[in-house]
């Protein structure tokens, strides 16, 4: 019962601060509820046994990736005026309204299913060995893809301030 009860808590509350990531205008304030968006996801993890991804989900993510965008966002000393007005297109409202239909359809999903819950994972699952295997192994391209990527954006954020100070 109060696994449930903690799932329902972090789950909604890592929906709530991922919509908030979207909505705010202020970048910074995005940045920490984003912050608070993995801890929760960290939660969830450790709801999950999966002791090892939860503290990788927090050293990493949302401390090392977090902070540097922290710092680039920083770097890039917006003014409020310098982020624009916010403006209804029809790509918002398509996007509202199937975010109101999904979310719909996962809730007619969650109030269909039986309260058996899911068979239960090994004992391998989330252990470090595990983690190292599969991201040396298989997902080993994938990864080096997204190191290379956020390495790209930072660099790129990090050219486009340096213009707007010469």
């Amino acid at each position: 019962m109060w696994e449930s009860l903690f799932f329902w808590v972090f789950g909604s509350l890592a929906g709530f601060l991922a919509l908030a990531v979207v909505i705010f205008k202020n970048p910074v304030h995005s940045a920490v509820a984003l912050i608070g968006n993995l801890f929760c996801m960290a939660a969830l993890f450790v709801l999950l046994q999966a002791h090892f991804l939860a503290a990788m989900q927090v050293l990493v993510y949302a401390g090392a990736v977090l902070v540097l965008f922290l710092f680039v966002i920083m770097l890039l000393n917006l003014k409020p005026h310098e982020l624009g007005d916010a403006k209804q297109t029809a790509a918002k409202i398509a996007g509202i309204i199937v975010l109101v239909w999904v979310g719909f359809r996962i809730l007619v999903h969650v109030a269909g299913v039986s309260g058996e819950g899911f068979e239960p994972v090994g004992d391998e699952y989330g252990t470090i060995e595990a983690v190292g295997e599969l991201l040396f192994g298989q997902y080993m391209l994938a990864f080096e893809v997204a190191s290379v990527l956020l390495l790209t954006a930072i660099l790129g954020a990090v050219a486009i301030a340096k213009k707007k100070l010469w």
